[in-house]
Formats: C-alpha cells, sequence, structure tokens
C-alpha cells in the first residue's frame, strides 16, 4: 500500500540506533508520518532516514544534532593549518547529508550515502573520491559509486562483516568540483556494523525466511504484489520502521475513486521501510492470513509476524526479493547498492575498488 503524500524537506528523514540496533520507534515515527512515499511511486531522489546533515554554518561549528536521535551531525572540524589553492568565486562544496547516521549501528548491507550541496563535475569526481577515505576495523574492499552528480554511495565487495568499526574522513578543504567551488570544511563519520541479520522472500511461493548468522529464524508465509503491481526484486537495505503509517492509494496515482477496487486510505501498523518510493513489509488489515493473494507492492505478514519481524528490523538489514515480474530495483531508490552485481558497481566509480585501511 502507498502512504498519504504529504512532503518533506530532504533532511526529514533521520534514523539511528544504540549499540542494541533498535530504531528508536518515537523518532521515527514523527519522521515516516511526515513523509511522501508509495509503494508504486518511481524511484525518489532525496535523502534517505538514517542520514546525519553535514552542513555546517562556520568552520568548524556543529550542526546542533544530537547523537542518539539520528540527527547528529557529521562533526565537521576546522581544516588544519597547511597551504590551500586560491578558491574561485561560488558557493562551497560542503557535504549535505551522509547516511548512515553518525554513531549508528546498521546491518551488513548498509552502503555509505553521500550528498553534496552542489553537483560534482566528473573531471573532479577522482578528486573527490580520494578525499572521502574509508577506515574499517576489518579490511573489505569496496567503491565508490556516482549515482548522480550530487549523490556517491561506498560498499564493500560483499556485505560487510559483523562488528566492522568504519570511519569515514572527508577532506574537502583543498577538492575543487570542476564549477570553481572548493570544500571549506573536514568531517569524521564513524558508524558499526551490528549482527548478520538477512530477510529472503519468495514472491511466488509466498513465503519470507528470516536468518541470524545464517541460521534460519523465522519462516512466515507472505503476501508480495500483485501481477498488476507487483514487488521491487533485489536487495534492498532496510531504511527505517515505524508503528504505523498511513498509506493511501491516491497519493501514488493508483486510484483516487473510493468505489474502485484498488482504493485504500488505511493506517497500517509494524512497518519496515524497503526503498524510497514506499515499499513496506507490514501488516495488511486487508489480508490477515497471508499466503495467497496479491498486494499494491509491498509485503504483507500477518499480525503477530510482523510484530516479531519489526521489533528485529535494524536499518541497514539486507531483504532480497526473487521471483517477481517487476525486474531489479533502482539501487538509488533507497539504499539497494547490493542489487547491481560488482561489476556493474565499479562502472560507475572513478578511482575503482580499493581496500580500506585498518581504522
Amino acid at each position: 500500500m502507498a502512504r498519504n503524500a504529504r512532503s518533506a524537506p530532504n533532511r526529514g528523514h533521520r534514523g539511528h540506533r544504540g549499540y542494541a540496533r533498535h530504531i528508536g520507534a518515537a523518532v521515527l515515527a514523527a519522521a515516516v508520518l511526515l513523509g511522501a512515499t508509495a509503494c508504486q511511486d518511481a524511484a525518489a531522489k532525496a535523502a534517505g532516514p538514517g542520514s546525519s546533515s553535514a552542513q555546517s554554518p562556520s568552520p568548524g561549528a556543529s550542526t546542533g544534532g544530537t547523537p542518539g536521535t539520528g540527527t547528529g551531525s557529521a562533526d565537521p572540524t576546522p581544516a588544519a593549518t597547511r597551504p590551500s589553492p586560491t578558491r574561485p568565486a561560488g558557493p562551497p562544496l560542503l557535504l549535505d547529508t551522509i547516511t548512515p547516521a553518525n554513531g549508528a549501528t546498521v546491518g551488513v548491507a548498509m552502503p555509505i550515502s553521500v550528498r553534496f550541496t552542489h553537483p560534482v563535475a566528473r573531471t573532479a569526481r577522482a578528486a573527490v573520491e580520494r578525499a572521502l577515505k574509508v577506515t574499517s576495523s576489518t579490511p573489505v574492499t569496496g567503491a565508490w559509486h556516482w549515482f548522480s552528480s550530487t549523490r556517491a554511495d561506498w560498499r564493500p565487495h560483499h556485505f560487510w562483516p559483523s562488528g566492522t568499526h568504519v570511519a569515514v574522513d572527508a577532506r574537502l578543504t583543498d577538492v575543487g568540483d570542476g564549477n570553481g567551488r572548493y570544500g571549506t570544511h573536514d568531517y569524521h563519520h564513524a558508524f558499526t556494523i551490528g549482527a548478520d541479520w538477512e530477510t529472503k522472500v519468495d514472491a511466488p511461493a509466498h513465503t519470507m525466511d528470516v536468518y541470524l548468522d545464517g541460521v534460519r529464524q523465522k519462516h512466515f508465509p507472505i503476501d508480495a504484489g500483485s501481477a498488476q503491481f507487483p514487488t521491487w526484486d533485489g536487495t534492498m537495505a532496510e531504511m527505517d520502521k515505524a508503528p504505523s503509517v498511513h498509506m493511501t492509494s491516491c497519493s501514488v496515482h493508483i486510484s483516487c475513486d473510493p468505489a474502485s477496487v484498488n482504493y485504500y486510505d488505511v493506517t497500517l501498523p509494524w512497518d519496515v521501510r524497503l526503498t524510497t518510493s514506499g515499499t513496506y513489509v507490514h501488516y495488511s488489515t486487508a489480508h490477515p492470513n497471508p499466503g495467497q493473494a496479491g498486494s499494491h507492492g509491498c509485503i504483507h505478514l500477518s499480525l503477530a509476524d510482523s510484530q516479531w519481524f519489526y521489533a528485529h528490523a535494524h536499518q541497514g538489514d539486507p531483504v532480497t526479493v526473487t521471483g517477481t515480474p517487476r525486474g531489479p530495483v533502482p539501487a538509488d531508490n533507497g539504499y539497494a547498492a547490493f542489487t547491481l552485481d560488482w561489476t556493474t558497481w565499479l562502472a560507475a566509480s572513478t578511482t575503482g575498488a580499493q581496500q580500506t585501511a585498518t581504522a
């Protein structure tokens, strides 16, 4: 189903969890209810939940975020004293958001997603990639991938090892973007990879299996998208969750006619979000006993099963859907980096695959 379309600022979605890895329900409930997404909407290009605002009004100033709420800053610090080039006129290149939130603990499929305040020219992307240094307590091979001139994501070749501590040090103070803009701040950003929770959905079989460290914990009957409104295929990192979400068919142009069989206007519980466009795992009052019906693109569980899944859902946990006719989800529709194979991922990288240094 689809959420009521009420606009929110790009950085209006924030998700964060402490070491226990549970997203703060009250914070996310407020964030989700302000959003505008839907199961059948096009892939949006807004900053996702769990992002940290990285803008700073002056060198070394904090944005005023509070660690633990998912709205913390990316810890901008003044540049070290060193020679810098003459900076041409034009607005400075800054980081707008970094996902996941600074200090968060996330799942094994969570990419690092960086958004810039101004477009980065192709001729400057190699310098920007080199300025965004990724370190980790367990060395992994990974690469940056440019989805647009203002968004670049970094992911390892394979899922992150559990327990890995990751840091991003952005030294943008001397980087030009090809349009005469230079960075004015350096940033330090850190997060932790939690336990290896993975979910696999077999759409034609109407089943969903949840694994912890490779051992199956639950086997659920589900309803996935119908032939008319199929679910996305591919691996999607869980974005956030909320105890209830208002969903309407009119907001996603399915139907605004209450007499239509496809019309709905409901508030449903235990919602785990998979895409920016609004794919969720949730309970549906229309299909309380899933296993044979079709949805409008979301994944339906029974009330008890959806509550269990909600309680065990963490931002960055992979949910892999197979067997639908819709095809793979766009990798920038949320955080679906692992939907792309490694060769395709590298094709949009300027500096290529590199092993992380030890943090």
